[in-house]
């Protein structure tokens, strides 16, 4: 932990009778990081944004937010933070101008600031042309976008996104995505919560891997990959105790199987150990029969963490 977090997490548990939501859950976020948080559901994001965001007590452990408790009591404090909730938090009947208008008069904002700020977030999700149209009229992917306007309206220090692009088109994918990079640029320090692997690999420049409740890792996604090897699996004609020994000298490799002329090699960089081993079957004369190579990536590194694959 460094003095500097926006936000800190320390030992954060969280039960519901006998089962075990959080186990001890520590991490830090910088300010104007884009922190991802990958794991199943179930795996604990959800309960564990709803402490961070006030909405729920943990059962012990820290929430610190600019070094100082998080007491959401405190308007000002809990005015730091947004969240978007994976359920929707929209009031049907309203307009989407509506909505925002009354979240944002939530957080004492009125008059000429409230439109200016309504006015731009509805260009910026692009529903402007929808501004005065109830909600109960938006398709899945339009009520996506308002639902992450209306946490904008205060203008938060800290964005907490839970599984914001469940259930969305292409289309409302790209323009969330879009808003998040904007917001994060912008200087905006967010906690994104999924379970897709790709939305958290493009967006995210660390991420905590987390699963059953616990903090399985948390690093870059460069450091993260450095916790594999990658594979080569080939197919050759002939094994023999040449082939056994120079394969043996080939650098930071381990030889994990060769039955029936199938050959498996761990190795630390794909592309290298590649060019060396055509180059040595092409000297020893042994025919190549097939080729598979496997780099690091994030879904093996989470299969390695937690033995299984995402779930749904």
């Amino acid at each position: 932990m460094t003095a500097a977090a926006l936000l800190e997490v320390r030992d954060l548990r969280k039960n519901y009778g006998s089962h075990t939501a959080l186990a001890g859950v520590t991490f830090s976020v910088q300010p104007g990081e884009l922190f991802g948080l990958l794991g199943p559901n179930g795996a604990g994001k959800t309960t564990l944004l709803s402490i961070l965001s006030g909405l729920s007590e943990p059962t012990s452990g820290e929430v610190l937010l600019l070094g100082q408790p998080f007491d959401p009591s405190q308007r000002h404090r809990r005015g730091l933070v947004g969240i978007v909730p994976q359920e929707l938090a929209l009031y049907d009947g309203l307009t989407a101008r509506e909505n925002l208008r009354f979240f944002g008069e939530l957080f004492g904002i009125h008059g000429v600031e409230l439109h200016r700020r309504v006015a731009a977030l509805l260009e910026a999700v692009g529903l402007a042309e929808r501004a005065n149209h109830r909600v109960g009229t938006f398709s899945g992917g339009m009520k996506r976008r308002l639902n992450l306007a209306c946490a904008l309206v205060h203008q938060p220090r800290l964005i907490l996104l839970d599984e914001p692009t469940v259930g969305v088109d292409p289309q409302s994918r790209n323009l969330i995505f879009e808003e998040v990079r904007r917001l994060n640029a912008a200087g905006t320090t967010i906690v994104y919560t999924s379970h897709y692997m790709e939305e958290v690999q493009a967006l995210c420049s660390r991420i905590g891997i987390i699963d059953q409740g616990q903090m399985l890792a948390c690093a870059t996604l460069d450091q993260l990959l450095l916790s594999l090897r990658g594979l080569l699996r080939c197919r050759i004609a002939g094994y023999n105790a040449t082939l056994q020994q120079r394969l043996s000298q080939l650098c930071d490799c381990q030889i994990v199987t060769c039955e029936g002329g199938l050959l498996e090699i761990k190795c630390a960089d794909v592309k290298a150990t590649l060019l060396q081993l055509v180059s040595l079957l092409t000297e020893l004369q042994v025919e190549l029969l097939h080729l598979e190579t496997e780099e690091p990536n994030l879904e093996r590194v989470f299969l390695h963490l937690t033995g299984h694959a995402l779930r749904d």
